[in-house]
Formats: structure tokens, sequence, C-alpha cells
């Protein structure tokens, strides 16, 4: 029978099923080997082609690592709490879980069809209370806790009160906001409960404060950086802006020099970790405070700090910039300068942070009308708002040195500020001792002919000893913004008493998301939640309604699936100390410095706690390139006034016509050719178009671009595996390039794999199409046909090479067809090398093959270097320069025997013309030329 693939794939997707054949089990004699993918979320498109990239190339390795004798995980679940979930709800008061469970059955059965072999018994969903409960628990656990710099890790907070309580707070070191209470020995007590709990908040790893956030009015909450685009919503394009509010956030920045160093101790791609240092930002460098000129009546500080790397050009300050958000603008702000900073700050809300940051030409600011005092030179000077100063990074105000900076340069001939000439001192020059000032001379004293270092270490000593600044490591990243003013996330486990937040109890979780009546913020402009009816704690508690935001559910949901059925806890230690870690995760690279960075920060705080034994999550990294939809055009024609006319004209006729390219869906055309019937279904307006042909047929016009349903780039797997089926599918996406590398969709090509599919289930199958396959013993030839693409696929498979291994496999076929080879010897250990490709086909004929279990629980073949050593070679033999046979020679026979044995040859003497040769020329192992 021909190669019917629909029935095969059906097959043996139930068998898997049915018999659980991919189930991990725990404590295996056999190596663990832990595989995992980015878990989707779940939206209502289902999967295009480009997703499935990176599960087939997980899927491959996983099916491989079975072979070699590893006991491998191989798990999947879903992602699902999210913004777009609630979105549909708020159009079609819909509640979320339900369009979310309808779009878990629509991903759930495309996976299944294209043959993954996950352990499904392990599936989870992040928006489930079984899951959610022990994020919460995680939550309660960041919230219980502090970060202890003497030992350089997360500490119960008991241990913090113990300390507090019997030591003070002096000398205490630990991660804390900077207006901690300085208490001596005793105090504690003296405080009341509601003092303790502010103070207390000060040192939690999750903790309440105002914040400046990305606020979009129009979807009614927060968003992260990543969700905004030039000052709009990603999704929908609504307006953003920036505001103060009050938030949860997250301690991350105590982790900063763990997560930097924890770097290079991954296998992850270099850009990768590059993004998360650059993330991360660490500097070496100064605080030093500038003392404020005539500071206002009830200032809380009469200095603005500022953190320098070039703590040896501040002769040359001839400004400072705050943040336009920082606390003390407003206060520092005169009355004649007021109106021009209410209006920059107003201006500066319409830019997110990332478009702050990113902005290096544009120059924008306002003067407060304030002056500070430079501590070293004692020089005045004007105090200015920027928004290329963020709050949230160092101390939120810079010192401002024209002469040592380029955007300082341009800032200060913009808003004609004084340049103050000074040499830039990198570690071999020397500092001048005069430093030049609009014609006035500046000594530096105490740094003269200094080099770099010994000039920063000079300054830095002096500073401290002045107590207006000293030596600082800082870094660019700041605490992470934890609440979302949705309804589609996890609950917080918080109550509110006396206005500070307290957890509920342990035993109370999961706190589960209650009921309401719509899916928006209240009247008041509350968030979602504040709309459920009797939500409170004990009956007289307000719950916190804000919830998580997307990235909580996903930043330990690996340890989730090494245990998912556990009710009480969020993985047995069992479990833990078995698995481990993930060894190979594959997944986008645009979570870089969101997900990828939050996972780690989790799974290090955890690992503080005892909970988990592994500082790393992930040991290699794998990031999957995108495949780009091919877009398809058709060109109307433009008439003289502007507007578009009934008439279509073909690609190659375009340049005739003045036109406006059209979209069109790429699932109507086939090699460039448009279906006209299908295109008038498609675009009922142009049901009476003329359309303009090139020998009888429309070409439409190709563009590569991202795959989307706007653009009807959009290629549905449903439609391929239905016409090809699945195993020509999974061997497509491998064959069309590196996996790292991004790559355009071309339907057109999938022929030739399917062609190829057909070809290899022929190597089984006699003229009449019935399985054949013999128990002689194979050719030479045929041993090192198939020990070649052992060798080949099994150092393809272990550096992530699929594409070329796709390449092998065909020629393997080919030459295994030319050689006529039905050997059962050959056929089922091809068929084992085939398999993680093309897992459907080989479980076929690995069955017909009369085995009667799954091939998953074989074992991969062994290569056997001999069967590549050659020991004939093929003479191509030249009668005067042409070639007219080759002989297959031993390589061990003389020069003498390869004559005698060449000038016998039956073709040779045809060719003689019983002539006797004048000379024949023998190079061993090349050529034999005979000359008559």
């Amino acid at each position: 029978m021909d190669y019917q693939f629909k029935e095969i794939e059906q097959k043996w997707q139930g068998f898997w099923a049915a018999h659980q054949t991919f189930k991990a089990e725990q404590d295996s004699a056999k190596p663990k080997y832990y595989v995992l993918d980015m878990f989707p979320y779940p939206s209502g498109a289902g999967l295009h082609v480009g997703h499935p990239l990176g599960y087939i190339a997980s899927d491959i390795f996983a099916r491989y690592k079975r072979l070699k004798g590893f006991n491998v995980l191989h798990p999947m679940g879903y992602d699902s709490f999210g913004l777009p979930a609630e979105q549909y709800a708020i159009q079609t008061g819909k509640h979320p879980a339900l369009t979310t469970e309808t779009n878990i059955n629509t991903y759930r059965r495309q996976l299944d069809q294209i043959g993954f072999s996950f352990d499904w018994s392990r599936e989870v969903r992040t928006s489930e209370p079984d899951y959610y409960r022990w994020t919460q628990w995680i939550f309660m656990q960041l919230f219980n806790s502090w970060y202890n710099l003497e030992t350089d890790k997360a500490e119960p907070i008991s241990l913090l009160i113990e300390k507090i309580s019997t030591a003070g707070s002096a000398g205490l070191k630990a991660v804390a906001d900077e207006d901690i209470l300085d208490l001596a020995p005793g105090d504690w007590a003296k405080l009341s409960e509601t003092e303790q709990e502010k103070e207390l908040l000060k040192y939690r790893l999750t903790y309440l404060r105002e914040s400046t956030v990305n606020w979009c009015p129009a979807l009614g909450t927060v968003l992260a950086n990543d969700e905004v685009k030039e000052g709009f919503s990603e999704r929908g394009g609504h307006p953003v802006e920036q505001k103060k509010m009050m938030q949860w956030s997250m301690r991350i920045s105590a982790y900063a020099e763990r997560l930097l160093q924890g770097l290079n101790t991954i296998d992850w791609p270099e850009p990768i970790k590059e993004m998360q240092r650059n993330w991360i930002g660490k500097s070496v460098g100064a605080s030093v405070r500038f003392k404020i000129e005539n500071p206002p009546a009830g200032l809380p500080t009469d200095q603005i700090e500022v953190f320098t790397t070039r703590v040896d050009t501040i002769f040359g300050v001839s400004y400072l910039v705050l943040a336009p958000e920082h606390e003390l603008v407003s206060a520092l702000t005169t009355p004649e300068q007021e109106a021009a900073i209410q209006q920059y700050i107003a201006q500066t809300k319409k830019k997110s942070e990332l478009d702050r940051m990113a902005d290096t030409k544009t120059v924008s600011g306002a003067f407060t009308g304030t002056y500070v005092i430079n501590p070293v030179s004692g020089e005045r000077v004007q105090l200015w708002i920027a928004d290329y100063v963020l709050a949230g990074y160092g101390t939120g105000a810079v010192m401002g040195v024209p002469s040592g900076d380029q955007r300082d340069w341009l800032f200060a001939r913009h808003f004609n500020l004084p340049v103050i000439q000074i040499l830039d001192a990198q570690q071999d020059i020397t500092l001048q001792a005069d430093l030049t000032k609009e014609g006035k001379y500046v000594n530096s004293g105490f740094i003269n002919g200094m080099h770099y270092q010994e000039a920063t270490a000079t300054l830095n000593e002096w500073l401290e000893k002045m107590q207006v600044g000293k030596a600082k490591i800082n870094y660019r990243m700041r605490d992470a913004i934890f609440g979302r003013q949705r309804y589609w996330g996890e609950p917080i486990p918080v109550y509110f008493k006396d206005g500070l937040p307290y957890l509920i109890k342990e035993d109370e979780l999961p706190l589960l998301l209650p009921d309401v009546d719509k899916y928006l913020p209240t009247e008041s402009g509350e968030p979602p939640l504040g709309r459920a009816h009797e939500w409170t704690y004990e009956k007289q508690y307000q719950y916190e309604l804000s919830t998580m935001p997307g990235w909580a559910g996903s930043s330990w949901y690996w340890y989730r699936y090494m245990d998912n059925q556990n009710e009480n806890a969020f993985a047995s230690e069992d479990a833990i100390a078995y698995w481990k870690d993930v060894d190979l995760y594959i997944g986008g690279a645009e979570h870089a410095t969101g997900h990828l960075l939050y996972s780690r920060f989790w799974n290090k705080f955890l690992k503080d706690l005892g909970h988990v034994n592994e500082e790393e999550p992930f040991k290699k990294l794998i990031n999957q390139g995108m495949i780009q939809g091919r877009s398809n055009f058709v060109y109307r024609v433009v008439a003289e006034d502007g507007r578009g006319t009934q008439t279509l004209v073909s690609h190659g006729l375009k340049d005739q016509y003045k036109t406006a390219a059209l979209h069109v869906d790429v699932n109507i055309v086939e090699n460039e050719v448009l279906n006209i019937a299908k295109f008038k279904e498609f675009r009922p307006e142009f049901a009476e178009a003329e359309f303009i042909l090139e020998n009888g047929k429309y070409i439409c016009g190709v563009e590569v671009e991202k795959m989307s349903k706007s653009k009807f780039n959009v290629v549905n797997p449903d439609v391929l595996i239905a016409g090809y089926g699945a195993d020509t599918l999974r061997m497509y996406e491998m064959f069309l390039g590196p996996l790292e590398q991004s790559k355009p969709w071309n339907t057109n090509g999938i022929e030739g794999v399917f062609k190829f599919l057909r070809k290899f289930w022929r190597l089984f199958h006699n003229d009449q199409w019935e399985f054949s396959v013999s128990d002689a013993e194979p050719t030479k030839a045929e041993w090192k046909a198939l020990h070649k693409i052992i060798k080949k696929v099994q150092e393809d498979i272990e550096r992530f090479s699929f594409n070329t291994s796709v390449s092998s496999f065909m020629i393997a076929v080919n030459e295994l067809t030319d050689l006529k080879c039905n050997k059962k010897a050959i056929l089922q250990e091809l068929v084992l090398v085939l398999s993680p490709y093309a897992p459907h086909i080989t479980e076929e004929l690995w069955s017909l093959l009369g085995n009667n279990e799954s091939l998953s629980g074989a074992v991969y073949p062994e290569f056997k270097p001999e069967y590549l050593v050659e020991d004939e070679f093929s003479y191509p033999v030249s009668v005067n320069g042409k070639t007219r046979t080759n002989l297959n020679l031993s390589l061990a026979l003389e020069s003498a025997e390869i004559e005698e044995l060449v000038l016998a040859d039956e073709t040779v003497q045809k060719y003689l013309e019983g002539k006797t040769p004048k000379k024949v020329i023998i190079v061993k192992g090349r050529i034999v030329n005979i000359v008559i």
C-alpha cells in the first residue's frame, strides 16, 4: 500500500495517548534529561506555522535523548492568564475562563496532530487555582523575606526582626529603602504594630510603594515596558502615559550582582547574556551630594544626591538634571518657572520609559529656577529637569559635564549653559593642574598630575571624609513593578488593615478570583476586582484589588511540571532533587529582559530559602528564529484623481500603470498564481473587477514580512497536515534553515519533503506496494550508507543543526534506492535514526518490521567507524583522455595488479579495439588513463 499518512498519523497519535508513551517516570535508573519549551499563551487565533518551529526542534531532541538512554521529561502547559482574554471578555461579556478553555482546546488539538512527545499527564495552566495557589504562596514567601548582604541571600523576615530587636539597625547590612529608621537596641519593642509594619515594608522583598508606571486609561491598567510601543499600548494602540501610583514591587535589585555573575555559569546565546548584562547595568562610581542653595522650608533634605561613574570630571559640572517625576521637583520649582515645568512634565507623561531611554537625539528640558553647589569646586550650578533622566535609575538625578559627554554637550549648547573645559581623564592620561572655565582658571587642587584611577580613589576618599559622597556600585536594573489593574490574573493574597498590607493565612490559599459584573474598572477608578460583591477578608478588611502581572505564573512553572499533582507543595523535595533543573530550554529571544530575568530571580530566591537546589533554572538556552510570512499582493490600478479602480493588473505588467498594492490571502495563491474565483470571494468588492493577465495567469507580487492576520499571510498548519501530513510539516520546518535564524515561509517547497517520505516508505515495499524486506546480509555499500547517516544525524542533533540532517536523509534514501536495498538489518536501523524527525511513519514501519513495542523504547543505533573505512575505490578509467568506465578495485592492489585487471575488463577491451596500449598511467586511489 502506498504511503497513507492520514491513517498512519491518527493511528499512532491515538496509540501514544492511550498508552501514555511519553510519560516520564521519576527515580528511573536512567540519567534524567529535562527538555522544555516556553509555554504558549493560548490565543483565539490558534497556531500558525511559525509557532511550532521551536516545539519541533525540542521534540526531535527529546525523542533522540530517549533513544540514547535518557529518562526524558518533556512537558507542556499554558500561560493562560493575560490581557487579551480580558479584553475579549470586556467586549463580549464572556468570562475569560471560558474563552481561555476554548483556546486551549484548539491549541491542544493542533499540538497533538503535529505529533509531539509531550508528557500530557504533567500539563499545567497558570490560571487554574491549583496552580496559582503556589504562585500566591511564593509571593507570600517573598513578602516574608529580606535580603541579608552579610550572607548574600534572602532570609526570613523573622531573623531581621530578631536582629533589630537585639542590636538595633546600626551596622545592619540589608537591601532596603533609604529612609529606614535609626533604631537603637530595644527600640523595636517600643514601636506600635503599625509603625513596625511600616518599617518592615522598607525591607521586604515584595512591598508597596509609589512608583512611576505606564498607565493606559483606555485599558484601565498598568502596562509593562514591552507592552508599550512608541507611547501607545501594543494591544489596541491606545495612548499610554507616565503616572505615579501605589504599586506592588519586587526587590529584584537585591539580586543584581548574583544575576550578573550567574550569566558566566550557563550555556546561553551571547546576545541574550549581553542584553541581561546591559539591563542589569552594573556601574562602579561614586555618589555625590550637591547642597541646595536656599532650600525652601519643610524640604525633607537640603541636598541632591547624584551617581556618577566619572567622579574625576566633577570640576566640569555645569548643571544638574532631575527626572521630571523626581519627588523634589515641585518643591524646588520657583514661581517664575512653574508653568514651563508643568508643561514639560505633561509632555513627558506621554512617553514610555523605554522611549525616553532610547531617544538619544532629542534635546529637551526645563529650568527649575533653583541652584545647587558643587561640593568640590564650590561652583553654583543650575538645576534642570529632563526626560532622559529616570526617577527609578540611580538617584533620579545626574550631573551634566558638557566637555565629557555628547548628550550633556548638546544639552548645554541648546540651553546656552556654560561648558567647562577639562581634560578627559582616561586611565593613561594625566590630569592637568589648571582647568579652564570661561577664561577663568579653576585649580583641581589635590588631584594635580594624577592618573585616572588614582584621581578617582583620592576624590572618593575626600568625599567620604567631608561627608558629601562616597564610592558606590550602582545597577541600572530597578525593582520590578508587580501589580496590574486587571481582572484576569492571580489575586494577590493580601488584605489591608489600618492602611497597611497583611498576608492571608497559608491554609486559606488559593485566594480565588471573585465573580464581577463587568471586567472594567469601577466608576470610582478602582480595578475590576473592586466590582466584586462583598469580597472582603473576615468580612471587614479590603483585599488587594490589583492582580499579579503576566510574568508571575511563568517565573516558576518548570518546577510544577516536576510534580504537578502535589497538593502539599509546589513540588516534592524528591522530585526537585531528581529533575534538578532544565537541561535544554527553547524559546524566543524577545523574553531576554522579561521572563528569562524574572525566572532567574525567583529561582535564586527559592534556593535561598532551601526550596530548590539549583542556582540557575535553565542550563542551556536556544532562541529559535522567527518564521516570517511570505505575503502576496495584487495591484489595483489607480485613476488620475487618486481613487482606486476596479482593474487589477498582474505583477509583471504593473509598471505600465499607476497602482496600489493590496495584500491577498496567501492560501488562495499557488506558485504566485492567483485563484481569481477565490479572490472574488475573499474580496467581494472586486466581484466584477477586470483582471489584466500575463500569459493567461494573474501573477501576484511577493514580499517577506512578519506573519500576521492583518497581512493575510498566516499559514495554518491544519491545512498543511491535511494535505501532506505532520511528518512532512515537521521535516519541512527543520529543512527551512538553521534553527536560530529567521527565515521566510514558502509552502511551495513542502512538496519535495513529502516526496522524500514516499520514497523512504517505498524502500520497505515491492513494486506492488506490498511490505517486503529481506533478512539477507547487507553489502558493504549498504552498511556504509547506513553508518554515514547514523554518524551525521547524531552529530547534527547534538549541535542542533536539524536542517542539515534533513538533507542527509534525502541523500541516504537516494543511495539505498540506487542500491535496491530492502535489507531489514539496514532499514530497521534507518527507521530509528529518522524517528525523531518523522515519528509517525517510523512507528508504523517499526511495527511492520515485527516490533511489538513503540520505538520510543528502542536504542539509537551505534555508529561503527569501520564501515566507513575505504578499502575499495571506484577508479575512473580513461582511454585517450576520455572516461569510458568505472571499476571498483581494492586499494591494497599494486599498480601492476591494477593494470592487469583494467586491461582485462570487457568495456576497456572494446575501446582498445585490439590495440596494445602505448602507456598505462595509474595514480593509486585516483585514476587510470590508457594511451593507445
